[in-house]
């Protein structure tokens, strides 16, 4: 009884965080100035360019989900299962991607393989070509910037599942003379389905929500989360609101599958172990794994490089040579020294610790609940815990801009936007996800009598939460907290929706630096965030 008040307070809490501002939207595009109206549904479904850019959206996810698959799954192979000099540091490296922030990828990618990027320019004068031998626009520019960025889901979650399979089920397989291609596409792959299904939808849904690569590439090419913005930078909110249910309705149906898929049996129990990685005998065979293993991490990381190298260039001193002629520290220097460039920084920083701490305790509010006091509710809060993951965070902002426009303190309202809360309270729901999801884990984890223990003993709940059980979940809240925070700093999905000037965060001024032609200074911001990403990152999984 004593959990029951907790678990409905909890339960109204997110509500109102999470379901409310959707419940807002909906209901805005389904009004109209004289009262309830379907002019805009019916509007938007005889519109063939918001049809387009759903159908844009839904193909552009699917087919990132083809590419980044077929990249990341031959890679967790080679990586986890073939034994060659370098394997370690090259299977990191071949990682490296995740810790992006997606703008920042966005750029670096515009830098190396733009018009007048580096590997354009090495073509143009190999060739003695007037014009750049390509444009990088359009659909397959976005195709390859989430083929890049996405493809380490599949390596991740494969060579996770690699690690899982039995053995014994292999050696099984083989024994009965299947051969090894047979064995791969009628045991192992099969086994690692979870795996795979988990990282195809994680890619779909990320894919579905991008918004950097079509807003920086897109040109004519237009998809549903570009197309929101658009329509309400023209004035017309209520088609706005529309485009928002709509891909707020396609992304739910991705979680509800989500959910499905992983309700499902899992990878079959480690019986005699996963297998050892087979070294390669031929010293040919051997050095040749390793010669690629390397190629690959040479593409991986040079869009870091290129990004490291720009942000040393003076601001118009690269117009047609090859290389930049000169070389600078004071992009650097302006960073620090000039309050306008500095303050996107420090906004970015402490919205997002804010933002991470709020969610960790949202995290270990739910994990209590849900776990220790096993509320009658427990189910509707893990739910509700996980609809942010499945939310574009076009739709998210779009929600929020609607919902805290309104001082309606009797319904929940009240005037944020435009304020400082209106980022961080974004940030917070996006976080949600990331921080319940492992520390309802790792609550299961935690043996129950500890906490009657501490009890007996005669610790208060706050100190045996503070004293027993946050230290046995430090692994978790560090792991999950860094990854909050990484994706909180570097967000913006729903930044460029929600700030102002006195808010901006360092991604904004990042694509404002590139709208100047001020390239050095937005690749500087773009290093610092991605050292600050690569840094919380390193804190929470080395601990």
């Amino acid at each position: 009884m004593r959990g029951r008040p907790r678990g409905i307070l909890l339960t109204l809490f997110l509500l109102w965080l999470v379901v409310y501002p959707l419940l807002m939207v909906v209901l805005d595009s389904v009004r109209g100035p004289s009262g309830w109206s379907l002019a805009q549904v019916a509007e938007f479904g005889r519109t063939p360019e918001e049809w387009q850019a759903l159908w844009g959206s839904l193909w552009i996810s699917m087919v990132s989900v083809v590419f980044a698959g077929a990249i990341g799954i031959p890679l967790a192979f080679v990586f986890e299962r073939m034994e060659f000099p370098g394997r370690r540091i090259l299977g990191a490296l071949v990682a490296l991607p995740a810790v992006l922030p997606p703008l920042v990828g966005v750029m670096a990618f515009l830098f190396l393989y733009g018009e007048s990027g580096f590997l354009s320019r090495i073509v143009k004068g190999a060739f003695s070509l007037e014009d750049a031998p390509w444009r990088l626009a359009g659909a397959p520019a976005i195709l390859l910037v989430h083929a890049y960025s996405m493809y380490v889901y599949f390596y991740l979650f494969t060579r996770a599942g690699l690690a899982k399979v039995d053995s014994s089920m292999i050696e099984a397989a083989q024994s009965l003379g299947a051969s090894r291609s047979s064995t791969l596409f009628r045991v192992t792959l099969p086994l690692l389905g979870p795996q795979i299904i988990a990282a195809a939808l994680l890619t779909f849904m990320t894919s579905l929500g991008s918004f950097s690569a079509p807003y920086i590439f897109g040109g004519g090419f237009r998809v549903m989360t570009t197309q929101i913005v658009s329509t309400k930078l023209n004035g017309n909110d209520a088609m706005a609101m529309v485009e928002t249910v709509a891909l707020a309705v396609v992304a739910l149906v991705g979680l509800a599958l989500f959910r499905w898929t992983s309700s499902e049996r899992s990878v079959a129990a480690v019986g005699k172990g996963a297998p050892p990685a087979r070294k390669l005998e031929q010293p040919v065979a051997r050095w040749l794994a390793a010669v690629v293993g390397w190629a690959v991490a040479v593409v991986v990381l040079l869009p870091h490089a290129t990004l490291i190298l720009i942000s040393f260039v003076p601001m118009r001193t690269w117009t047609t040579q090859l290389m930049p002629p000169v070389y600078t520290l004071g992009n650097y220097g302006a960073l620090i020294r000039e309050p306008e460039r500095l303050r996107p920084l420090i906004n970015s920083l402490w919205m997002a610790v804010v933002a991470t701490v709020a969610a960790l305790a949202v995290a270990l509010w739910a994990g209590r609940a849900i776990v220790r006091r096993r509320v009658r509710l427990a189910r509707v809060i893990d739910i509700l815990t996980n609809v942010p993951w499945a939310v574009p965070g076009t739709v998210l902002a779009i929600a929020l801009a609607t919902t805290f426009s309104v001082n309606a303190p009797w319904a929940g309202r009240w005037v944020l936007v435009g304020t400082f809360f209106i980022l961080p309270l974004a940030y917070l729901i996006r976080n949600i996800p990331l921080t319940a999801g492992p520390v309802i884990a790792g609550f299961r984890q935690l043996d129950p009598g500890l906490d009657e223990a501490a009890a007996s003993l005669g610790a208060s709940r706050w100190a045996t939460l503070r004293r027993v059980t946050m230290p046995l979940l430090r692994p978790a809240l560090l792991a999950c907290g860094a990854l909050a925070f990484a994706t909180a700093v570097g967000d913006f999905v729903t930044s460029i929706v929600l700030y102002t000037f006195e808010t901006r965060p360092i991604s904004v001024e990042i694509l404002s630096a590139l709208r100047q032609n001020d390239i050095g200074i937005a690749a500087a911001f773009g290093v610092v965030l991605m050292l600050v990403s690569a840094g919380a990152m390193a804190v929470g999984t080395s601990r």
